[in-house]
């Protein structure tokens, strides 16, 4: 009988641990620069082409290594940081596994240059798929240059799963932001394709947060500082009003390093209970400091899984530090007694004379007379003004709504009641319309096998859904220029998001130029009002920098909220031909059960139903 356990060579044993430390080119730029930091590193840059595909260049001041360290720190589990298995419970350093190097020299092209600052010359090395093809004597400045070239030239299934290059390039950034802010004392630099993205000084933890994430940030900004025997808690929360419908700007540090935590997550939105939306989600830069041997890093390959002895204790103190902070520093608004209060009243009405009110009193008044308080009542409703700028027949009839009447659409957030924002939805008194409106939203009709409950805004929403996209496929979306260009605060990633996309976010109506940290929108979708447009960029940018996406899915994201838009508001429908139309239109649609934003369109309650129902 012969033995089928087999020891696996180094290099398919290295490859395997890539596939765990190194998921993609970012998990890459971490670990060099982890290891840089670990170096001791007070300025470190970061050199990228096509999102890391092609070229991850790492150059830092650090430490250096010997001749003999630069080719031992390739081997699997070398490290620097671990003696004996007790350091695994006191560590303070970043990479501790000795495997991210040994991963990267498994499926890169990686040539290092280092050299300590004692020494005159340095060392290159150089090594191909865990290979040594190369090691010399150089010239080479203090610290380590690392270069790692045609990432997964060997490994083509994984380099065929990376994403798109602006997608890559947005998780390279991310891990690049987490190191900026944990250590702000750093300077640091991180170019892509020959282009700055960020240049950035030493500075304080509140200066490193507004170079990273625009000036904007600054007075929005609450600062957290807590010390007690269990955890010293410091950094900052934003205020409410710049919670976000994204999680992109939340960060935890345990003693400097970056880490998630969804139990942590759950203490900061309970602190904000109350103070923002429920779709909505608070930022924060929050570093915990703990003893190290009441903590476990080693829990996944990343590192950004961390156990907690005392977690219960954390998330309590974690909770109540927010929560007062955010009393503490103004949340709520304050009374301004200094401030002119004339300018509070609208421009045409300030040189108008001051009338004194009338007050009327009806004499023959009498509350107990129940047919005079009917009256009474009646003529007051008669008398109330109602302003209904709807539009009507909404293409569902042979009439088609005008371009000047789409003004009248607005959006509103997804908090509010449909009910109560979105305007009215009036039938006209009409013997042949045999159909009904309900709550203001929903529409009865009969059909063949009982009753066909509708909700006509999604409906409707649904429709132009249809409508829009099938003309997209074919023809940019309609674009119309702003006589007054919109604004829109953004981060430099954004920034350099909107400029990848400009092509496609020009085909979907939307124009504009970077102004500072401001996205200056020039032109948008022609159905879209100003309120529509900041929200929908907003949508859109944020797709962009936090989810794999592709071009379809930002086309469904834009024409989604045109879509939206155009079912707010008011809604006429005055003949039974339009009730029909839109059932008729609905029911053409690829998908006329549910709205573009997954919402049900309709239900059919059938006759046996009925008669359960009515016994």
């Amino acid at each position: 009988m012969s033995n089928i356990i087999k020891l696996l060579p180094d290099h398919i044993a290295n490859q395997i641990a890539a596939g765990e430390v190194i998921q993609r080119p970012s998990s890459v730029v971490k670990e060099l620069m982890e290891n840089a930091i670990d170096a001791d590193a007070s300025q470190i840059q970061v050199i990228i082409k096509d999102a890391g595909k092609t070229l991850i260049k790492v150059v830092d001041n650090g430490k250096g290594m010997t001749a003999k360290d630069a080719e031992l720190c390739f081997a699997r589990h070398a490290t620097s940081k671990v003696r004996k298995a007790d350091d695994l419970f006191a560590l303070s350093t970043k990479g501790f596994r000795g495997e991210a190097l040994a991963s990267i020299a498994a499926i890169a092209h990686v040539v290092l240059k280092t050299k300590q600052q004692e020494s005159e010359t340095g060392t290159e090395i150089a090594i191909e798929g865990s290979k040594l093809k190369r090691s010399e004597e150089i010239i080479t400045p203090n610290g380590s240059i690392f270069e790692i070239k045609n990432l997964f030239y060997n490994v083509p299934a994984r380099r065929n799963f990376l994403k798109a290059e602006s997608t890559e390039f947005n998780h390279i950034s991310e891990e690049f932001i987490r190191i900026a802010i944990a250590h702000p004392d750093i300077t640091l630099t991180l170019t892509h394709n020959d282009k700055v993205i960020y240049q950035l000084s030493d500075a304080v933890l509140r200066k490193r947060i507004v170079d990273l994430l625009g000036k904007n940030m600054n007075d929005k900004l609450v600062p957290i500082e807590e010390e007690t025997n269990i955890v010293k808690l410091n950094g900052f929360v934003l205020k409410p009003e710049a919670a976000k419908k994204r999680r992109g700007e939340q960060y935890f540090f345990v003693n400097n390093r970056f880490f998630k935590s969804p139990y942590f997550n759950h203490a900061v939105n309970k602190a904000y209970e109350g103070l923002i939306a429920s779709d909505q989600f608070p930022s924060y830069f929050l570093f915990i400091d703990v003893d190290t041997s009441k903590i476990d890093v080693n829990v996944h390959p990343t590192k950004t899984e961390i156990k907690f002895e005392e977690e219960k204790s954390i998330y309590t103190i974690l909770r109540s530090s927010i929560k007062q902070a955010l009393g503490k520093y103004n949340i709520a608004p304050t009374l301004d007694f200094d401030r002119e209060t004339s300018f509070d009243l609208p421009a045409d009405m300030r040189n108008q004379p001051t009338i004194e009110p009338e007050i009327r009193i009806d004499p023959t008044y009498n509350p107990f007379n129940k047919s005079y308080s009917d009256n009474s009542r009646n003529d007051r409703i008669k008398t109330s003004d109602s302003y209904s700028p709807g539009i009507q027949n909404q293409g569902f009839g042979q009439k088609q709504a005008k371009p000047e009447d789409w003004a009248n659409f607005y959006t509103i957030s997804e908090d509010e009641t449909e009910e109560e924002s979105q305007g009215t939805i009036e039938l006209e008194a009409n013997d042949s319309l045999q159909s009904f409106i309900i709550k203001n939203n929903f529409l009865i009709k009969p059909s063949k096998s009982g009753l066909m409950l509708v909700h006509i805004r999604r409906a409707i929403e649904r429709i132009n859904y249809d409508r829009i996209m099938s003309k997209f496929i074919a023809a940019p979306i309609d674009s119309q220029k702003l006589l007054f260009p919109v604004e829109i605060e953004v981060s430099k990633t954004d920034i350099t998001n909107w400029k990848e996309n400009e092509i496609l976010l020009k085909q979907l109506g939307y124009q504009g130029s970077v102004e500072n940290d401001l996205l200056v929108i020039s032109s948008a979708p022609s159905l879209l009002q100003e309120e529509a447009i900041i929200k929908s960029m907003q949508e859109i940018l944020e797709k962009l920098a936090f989810e794999t996406i592709d071009k379809g899915d930002i086309a469904h994201n834009v024409v989604c909220t045109i879509a939206y838009s155009s079912s707010t508001g008011n809604i006429k429908l005055s003949s039974t031909e339009e009730v029909n139309n839109l059932f008729s239109e609905l029911f053409q649609c690829s998908e006329h059960s549910y709205s573009p934003r997954g919402k049900k369109i309709l239900e059919t309650i059938n006759t046996n139903d009925l008669v359960k129902l009515l016994g």
